[in-house]
């Protein structure tokens, strides 16, 4: 099953999780909380394409390169590929394990990097109120995307501590969850596919659409 991606859906906030994310390695050394980290960010996301939509939209490919040079040192997705493989996990090769992990990441860089300078925003914000994490190596930001139009974009990342640093395993946009949103395409694409690993990564291009990020659960 051929998964296509929404241009329109990334409007509802998945952009600014990448450039948000593309922002953090700098600062991972100086935060003290996952918290101080998302905030930080958005502080150094807010200069680093202040006026340069339009170079960047020019120059699609230098965009692509800062966001793969960064995601890997922020998100972990070993953790989000196993996590997205689900059930199929154990009985997967080695060799497909790390073929989709890196096929899973390359899909989300090369598709959302071509429409991270469309979306019109008026403000990113991190509300001071924040959930208290239950484990000491867990936790979860909550971020707000403001679109000009005044529509507020709740983004809530689900964050690990691993050897040290907080990484980014879980996106939920809108109340939209997307690893399980992946999870459950990817268990449906082995069902089409007759669980040809092969085939099911072969094919894979996550979906997203634009009146199920806007609207939520």
């Amino acid at each position: 099953m051929m998964l296509k991606v929404s241009m329109a859906g990334l409007r509802a906030g998945v952009m600014m999780l990448l450039l948000s994310l593309a922002a953090m390695p700098a600062l991972a050394q100086q935060a003290d909380s996952p918290e101080a980290l998302i905030r930080d960010s958005v502080d150094a996301l807010m200069e680093k394409i202040e006026g340069r939509k339009d170079h960047f939209a020019q120059h699609p490919e230098e965009l692509e390169q800062v966001v793969e040079s960064n995601l890997a040192d922020v998100a972990d997705f070993r953790y989000i590929g196993a996590s997205v493989m689900g059930r199929y996990f154990g009985n997967a090769t080695p060799q497909q394990r790390s073929r989709f992990v890196e096929t899973f990441r390359q899909t989300l860089i090369d598709t959302y990097s071509r429409g991270l300078v469309t979306f019109d925003y008026r403000e990113i914000r991190v509300p001071d109120a924040q959930q208290g994490a239950r484990y000491d190596d867990q936790a979860s930001v909550g971020m707000e995307v403001v679109g000009s139009d005044g529509t507020v974009y709740p983004i809530s990342y689900t964050m690990r501590l691993d050897d040290g640093q907080w990484k980014v395993v879980n996106v939920i946009v809108n109340g939209i969850n997307l690893g399980l949103t992946f999870r459950n395409q990817f268990d449906q694409a082995m069902r089409d596919q007759n669980r040809d690993y092969d085939a099911v990564i072969n094919g894979w291009a996550p979906e997203l659409a634009v009146d199920e990020l806007e609207k939520g659960e």
